[in-house]
């Protein structure tokens, strides 16, 4: 049965390559039975290419990929369902984007050591530095090292609490879970 709130009904799992998005997202969606998308598979054909023969994306690349992952979330809304939805969400920029003035849709940002992320990434190359959300867009911020279950736990419970008091206010609705 899909948990409710009277609050936020989406959450943006972010965060750079390596912190654990699409782990913790499919966690989050499950502990809440809420639906899941895995915002990278929404990335056109050109942006797969393009970064398979390893050449960054520009922010013009970038944005049918983010009216994408915009449309996933309005979708979700138009129907009345829950979600949980995965996204580097980089910058500021894109976050207004996929999130704009959408009070039902929140931001979890996994925050990691550049040593751990390091670590997770050494495999990997050619990706962005994120930059962190601002008090203006009431993150839930945690930290990536704990267990996966505790990290989907902890963004739980922060959504089920806030639910009960209006978005922005008090410390819980930006706090670190």
């Amino acid at each position: 049965m899909q948990q409710s709130v009277d609050g936020p009904a989406i959450v943006v799992i972010m965060g750079v390559s390596g912190a654990g998005k699409t782990t913790i997202g499919q966690h989050l969606a499950k502990r809440l039975c809420w639906r899941f998308e895995e915002g990278d598979k929404l990335h056109p054909p050109a942006n797969v290419a393009r970064m398979k023969s390893g050449q960054p994306l520009t922010d013009a690349d970038r944005a049918p990929w983010l009216t994408a992952i915009a449309e996933v979330i309005n979708g979700w809304r138009s129907r009345g369902e829950c979600g949980v939805i995965t996204c580097s969400a980089l910058k500021h920029s894109y976050r207004r984007i996929i999130i704009d003035d959408r009070r039902d849709v929140r931001l979890a940002y996994l925050e990691g050591s550049r040593e751990l992320i390091a670590e997770r990434l050494a495999a990997r190359q050619g990706h962005f530095a994120t930059e962190p959300p601002g008090p203006d867009e009431h993150p839930i911020i945690i930290r990536i090292d704990r267990p996966i279950e505790e990290i989907a736990e902890r963004i739980a419970g922060v959504l089920l609490s806030s639910a009960r008091s209006p978005r922005g206010t008090g410390s819980k609705m930006r706090g670190t879970a």
